[in-house]
Order: structure tokens, then sequence, then C-alpha cells
């Protein structure tokens, strides 16, 4: 195979888990995508680094906005990675990270580099505007203005009182 379509094969792979598991919720596909030896590399706080980590995220994550869905923005594959830039979207309807549900329209930017191989999603790395995700549901709020500028240890020593 190769390299042109063995890229655009992964990024399929990488856009079919983007639309029909994380987007629809179908974990059927989950099972075929994913391989059994997955790496996340950078998982999110309360998940494991593997398969069953990635998941309980998804399923979090659907159960905290019911019509998660993602807009691709663009796709680079260099070999076996791909780069993935998105926004996801949706409807703060079930508790997220201690937030109650607020009912509000959400958005956050990410970035991800999965590692297909063999037509299974092996490795993933990945960054999410998550402090943009909680200002819009209420669970982050700015700093006092009187607070701008300072420095971590005043703001350190402030929580600490």
């Amino acid at each position: 195979m190769s390299s042109i379509t063995s890229s655009e094969s992964a990024k399929a792979v990488v856009r079919r888990n983007t639309e029909e598991v994380q987007g629809r919720g179908n974990f059927d596909v989950f099972e075929q995508l994913f391989a059994d030896n997955f790496i996340d590399h950078t998982p999110q706080p309360g998940t494991t680094p593997d398969k069953a980590g990635v998941r309980k995220l998804y399923t979090y994550l659907r159960a905290a906005f019911p019509d998660f869905h993602a807009e691709i923005h663009w796709q680079l594959a260099d070999g076996d990675r791909v780069t993935t830039y998105k926004t996801y979207h949706g409807t703060h309807e079930g508790p997220f990270l201690g937030v109650a549900p607020t009912h509000r329209k959400i958005h956050f930017e990410t970035v991800d580099v999965m590692r297909v191989q063999h037509g299974k999603i092996t490795d993933h790395w990945g960054v999410g505007n998550l402090l943009s995700l909680m200002q819009q549901i209420g669970g982050w709020t700015q700093l006092a203005e009187g607070l701008r500028g300072a420095d971590d240890s005043t703001i350190s020593s402030l929580h600490a009182r």
C-alpha cells in the first residue's frame, strides 16, 4: 500500500471514530476501531490510559452532552499518524466535572493525534480547550480584577487562607 493510500485510510479511521463513536455514541464501532493494546498518552483525569479509559471518557461526555458532536476543520496524515483539528459542540444536559446541568450550548476546540496501525487506533495524544468549556458552563470564573497580574505565590497564599 502506498503511503498516500495508507495515510488516507488512517484519516478515514479517525474520522469514523469522530463521527460515529463520539458523535453518535456507536460503541460497536468503537470496539472495531480501537486496538486492544491502545495507549492514551494524554489521558483525562479520572480515566486510565487504555482502551477502557477512552471508552469511559466517551461515555461520560455523551452523558453530559447527549448531542455531542464534532466539526472537523482539517486533518493531516503523516504515515500512520493523523492530526485532527476540530470543534466539539453539545448541550450541557448531565453533570460534568462537578458542574450540574446548565442546558447551555457549548463548543470547544481540540487537536488530536492518533496513530492507526492495521486499521486500528493504537495511540492518542491530544489537547482540548477545557478551560473554555468550563467557563461556558459556569465551572470556572475569572480571578477578581484586583488579582490580575499577581504572581502565583500571591494567588496560592490567598487560596490557603
